[in-house]
């Protein structure tokens, strides 16, 4: 009888801390390459479900985020882009540079030192970001008109940890 005792309360410990885990964690594994040169296709990575609980997003977290385009699951497509403004801020992407509040912004983690599109003076609203991709070539972010500024209450958690690939295994720098 001790082996069995021994073993249920192995088994719900293992479930309260898998509870936990889920809780606050999400694991989530990249599919596209618009996060590049940062994240990569197939890298597993792990959210912060949590990480806006008692703070807002920060110029340069890395958040998931819900969208109302229809994925094919018959749900809705989840994106993964950095913040590149704030509730309050003017946005202006023009010749290939991005300005916050008038002043340009240095972005030494974007795959290539240009921009696209036009986009003049935007007002970020309240409880809301500006979200790009590292990889302005093939990113749908807040340029596209059907994804536009995203609120707070759709941001799924900010990525924080990447386990694979092994080589590039530790903590997601978070880039001003």
């Amino acid at each position: 009888m001790t082996g069995i005792k021994g073993w249920i309360k192995d088994i719900l410990i293992a479930c309260i801390i898998a509870l936990v885990i889920i809780t606050f964690i999400k694991p989530t594994i990249i599919r596209e390459n618009s996060m590049q040169p940062t994240l990569f296709p197939n890298d597993f990575i792990l959210l912060s479900r949590q990480a806006y609980l008692f703070s807002e997003p920060e110029r340069g977290d890395i958040v998931v985020f819900n969208s109302e385009l229809p994925a094919e699951n018959g749900g809705y497509k989840l994106f993964i882009k950095r913040v590149i403004a704030l509730p309050g801020d003017s946005i202006t992407i023009s010749g290939g540079n991005v300005y916050i509040n008038g002043l340009l912004i240095e972005e030494p983690y974007i795959l290539k030192d240009e921009t696209l599109g036009f986009i003049e003076n935007l007002k970020i609203p309240e409880r809301a970001v500006f979200v790009m991709g590292d990889n302005r070539f093939a990113s749908i972010d807040s340029r596209d008109g059907d994804i536009g500024v995203v609120s707070f209450d759709m941001i799924v958690g900010r990525a924080f940890f990447r386990l694979h690939p092994f080589n590039s295994i530790g903590f997601i720098a978070k880039t001003p």
